[in-house]
């Protein structure tokens, strides 16, 4: 496994991310268990959950069920980079408990206290903000985060689905304070969707950002999607959202082609979409959210997988970026 540092920090990250989404939800503990001792054991160092995930009524559980894999010991804490998320509402669906939602300094408390209960851990290395709060000012965002870096609570602190000018704001706020600041942006970034270059990418990289990729293969458009169709395959590759999205004629062609080029190199589609990333400035590492054994195998292998030039250029005119950021028009 190849390794890089997590943007201006002193941490060294595996260019994978394992993405801990389906824990719960799709995988039972069992299974989960064993994804992260085979992730671990391939050398993915670097772990990511949210607070939220698990969902409905069992929102927490995979943040549990991560504890419970750190507590059969055998140094697993220790070798992992943990990340985990704070925004969304731990209430329970349909009510409604004020200030539990959102990056107020008293939400931020209360779920950190509450993410590192359930990890079974006394430290978050990662501690990301899972969307904008746009009603509450960065000045108490990083208020609340400065008193839990002193108490050794949390390392880091990262954002993910924030625009360029937030990354700024967010920097900008920090380096008044003589804080750190943000530290990574994790950001919908593959082949098939890549307007991250016009200004989150070059943010991350004037303010030292690494960037973490989701949904790195469009939620499973470029895993194959349409060869999986055509033989029947069931999962979420060849139905739900996927399925829906092939009903776009022009998209469908679009993936079509780019099924077809690989094809002709050889190259299998999930790996190839894993290993474009890798390719990409600024990126430190795509989040994969294996559901089995398998599908980790399969994302480890993407680390390996070279590009040509050749392929690198088709797999643009295929997927055209959106061009040159507005800096690039100044006189």
């Amino acid at each position: 496994m190849e390794y890089t540092q997590l943007g201006r920090t002193g941490l060294k990250v595996s260019r994978l991310v394992l993405g801990t989404m389906n824990f719960g939800p799709q995988t039972d503990e069992a299974t989960s268990h064993a994804i992260m001792d085979a992730a671990l054991e391939a050398g993915i160092n670097f772990f990511d959950t949210a607070n939220v995930y698990g969902w409905g009524e069992n929102k927490g559980r995979t943040e549990e069920i991560l504890g419970s894999w750190f507590a059969l010991g055998g140094g697993r804490r220790e070798k992992v980079v943990l990340a985990t998320k704070v925004y969304g509402s731990m209430a329970p669906d349909g009510e409604f408990w004020p200030n539990q939602d959102r990056l107020s300094a008293l939400n931020i408390r209360r779920a950190v206290d509450a993410s590192l209960k359930r990890l079974g851990t006394d430290h978050i290395d990662l501690y990301q903000f899972h969307h904008v709060d746009r009603r509450t000012p960065w000045e108490e965002i990083w208020q609340a985060i400065d008193v839990l870096v002193q108490q050794g609570k949390i390392l880091y602190a990262g954002s993910s689905n924030h625009a360029g000018w937030h990354i700024a704001r967010a920097n900008e706020t920090a380096a008044r304070r003589g804080s750190l600041g943000l530290v990574s942006e994790q950001c919908l970034y593959n082949l098939a969707e890549r307007r991250a270059e016009m200004d989150v990418i070059p943010a991350a990289e004037a303010y030292g950002l690494g960037v973490i990729p989701w949904s790195p293969l469009h939620g499973g458009l470029l895993g194959g999607a349409i060869r999986k169709e055509r033989e029947g395959g069931a999962g979420r590759s060849a139905t739900g959202r996927s399925a829906d999205a092939l009903k776009d004629s022009a998209l469908r062609e679009q993936i079509q082609r780019y099924e077809d080029l690989l094809e002709k190199h050889g190259k299998d589609p999930g790996e190839t979409a894993l290993a474009w990333l890798l390719t990409r400035p600024g990126v430190t590492g795509p989040i994969v959210g294996p559901r089995t054994a398998e599908q980790l195998d399969a994302a480890v292998r993407a680390v390996d997988v070279k590009l040509s030039d050749e392929l690198l250029a088709s797999l643009d005119e295929i997927f055209p970026g959106p061009g040159p950021t507005p800096e690039a028009f100044a006189w």
